[in-house]
């Protein structure tokens, strides 16, 4: 099988991952930056580095770190509100113009009256009056108004703010990814402050962003909102063009694993981005398969253990598998021979049975022509992830999350 190497020298405990225009925004699962930037210094292949590609980007980070490390990337990813995330962070604002953009936004927003909020329907977000106060959707809609009003080069600085504050204020339970609301009684007592929680945001933004200014030399960042099963254009990225992969896909579909539509919705819902209220549908195994697509042997055990188990779960393991299989494959097809992959998975469990995502990660790699390097195997101390999963899809049934994350290293020959 597949070498592993355990070891802590990865676990970066009590390091600081918000340098930079890392910490922008929330987002679940987040590779932390400090993995990013040390496979890009250790595992980059030899000859020229020229290009990083980050198929499942997420939030940004390899993005990001590439962008330090003086290399150009490129980052795909299907979900609206990653793409956002992950362009706003790439962007060099100029911080002085920020400045002085935040400065008229204070000013108007210290106006603030009923009156003057010109969009009063909320209708385009689903139960409205279930998940906001009235008055909180106002004032967004009066900090909305206002951001419109900025030149468009500058206004998504301040709309990736207002995202993060569209869910703060919202009557979501705190430390939750999934839509779950707050009992009565603490809704009766919820008064955020909506004003100021954008603007310590948009505050703590600004630092990042003079941080990441002060970096000469960057590399040029692409992004584009792609599903990555399908396969890629060459004017998104062209064939045997990438020097280095290093992202970190899904470890499973959306509704079981890490919710990445749910959490995603209140800010893809407040920009009318598409597909905002059935986003878990597009992402990978968001539709049941009736068939395997692809040929494994090192994780068939687990596969038939969970089939003996639960033929529907069995059905969406399978789903998420085949759209993760046929990424793969578009994805080996960009990497140029000796180019490098890193991916960092996590073993979910399903009916009580582990699914060793960096085995099968690694077969069908070698399937699309890559050789095994390692596996590097870290603790998490400080990714963010749900404290409980629901591996067995029962209401009520829950299992502590991942632990451990897997580094899969592999040369393309």
């Amino acid at each position: 099988m597949y070498k592993r190497l355990e070891t802590d020298e990865w676990d970066f405990k009590g390091f600081d991952t918000k340098e930079y225009t890392h910490g922008y925004h929330n987002y679940p699962a987040m590779m932390i930056p400090q993995i990013a930037r040390r496979l890009i210094k250790e595992y980059s292949p030899s000859g020229k580095v020229g290009l990083l590609f980050d198929p499942y980007m997420g939030s940004g980070t390899s993005l990001v770190e590439a962008s330090i490390a003086g290399i150009n990337s490129i980052g795909t990813d299907i979900n609206p509100l990653a793409w956002l995330i992950a362009k706003v962070k790439t962007t060099s604002y100029d911080p002085n113009e920020i400045e002085t953009a935040f400065g008229v936004l204070q000013k108007a927003l210290s106006g603030y009256a009923e009156d003057n909020v010109r969009n009063k329907d909320f209708t385009h977000i689903t139960n409205w009056e279930y998940w906001y106060s009235r008055e909180s959707l106002l004032k967004l809609s009066f900090i909305q108004q206002n951001i419109d009003l900025l030149s468009e080069d500058i206004s998504p600085f301040f709309e990736l703010a207002l995202a993060e504050t569209v869910r703060d204020v919202s009557f979501t339970r705190n430390g939750e990814f999934k839509r779950f609301r707050m009992k009565e009684e603490k809704i009766r007592s919820f008064a955020p402050d909506v004003f100021g929680l954008f603007k310590a945001k948009v505050r703590r933004n600004a630092i990042g962003l003079s941080e990441y200014c002060r970096i000469e030399n960057k590399g040029s960042v692409t992004t584009y909102a792609f599903d990555s099963s399908m396969p890629f254009p060459d004017n998104v990225v062209a064939d045997g063009s990438v020097d280095i992969v290093v992202t970190s896909p899904p470890y499973g579909d959306s509704r079981t694993t890490v919710a990445y539509g749910q959490f995603s919705r209140w800010a893809n819902e407040w920009f009318g981005f598409e597909h905002a209220k059935t986003l878990d549908n597009y992402l990978m195994g968001g539709k049941t398969a009736r068939e395997v697509l692809f040929e494994t042997f090192s994780i068939e055990n687990e596969l038939e253990a969970v089939r003996k188990l639960d033929k529907k779960r069995y059905l969406e393991v399978v789903s998420f598998l085949n759209d993760y299989n046929a990424s793969i494959k578009n994805i080996a097809r960009k990497l140029r021979r000796g180019g490098r992959m890193c991916y960092v998975v996590g073993n979910r469990t399903v009916k009580g049975v582990q699914i060793p995502l960096d085995y099968f990660t690694a077969e069908m790699f070698e399937q699309n022509g890559f050789q095994h390097e390692i596996t590097i195997v870290r603790a998490i101390p400080n990714k963010r992830m749900p404290s409980k999963t629901s591996p067995t899809n029962e209401k009520r049934k829950k299992v502590n999350t991942m632990v451990k994350e897997y580094i899969v290293i592999m040369t393309k020959r």
